[in-house]
């Protein structure tokens, strides 16, 4: 949900003294359960090389997602001349590429 919440709905706005606008959850948008889809885990046990046997286990949605949806986006609107190359790729902010790319 980290790795989907980064691409499509977060973005830190601040006003022109750098506070920053979202400051509660009400303001800045993070993904719940309706807009996330159904996730399939695979457990695989491998075994930590370090000597205390620390190793991280949350990363992989985190770094797997904003590409994917990134390539995703770009396949479905290339045609268009839209490439997204920044985030947040909300629904404003592919309407202003996609404008953009009208004018260009």
């Amino acid at each position: 949900m980290q790795g989907i919440g980064g691409v499509l709905f977060e973005n830190m706005i601040y006003d022109e003294d750098g506070n920053p606008l979202a400051t509660t959850f009400l303001d800045y948008l993070i993904p719940t359960a309706p807009e996330v889809p159904d996730i399939e885990v695979g457990h695989i046990v491998t075994l930590a090389p370090g000597q205390t046997g620390f190793k991280g286990m949350g990363e992989g949605g985190a770094i797997a997602a904003p590409p994917c949806l990134a390539n995703a986006i770009h396949d479905a609107l290339r045609h268009l001349g839209v490439h997204p190359t920044a985030f947040p790729l909300g629904p404003s902010q592919l309407l202003t590429m996609m404008n953009e790319a009208k004018q260009a």
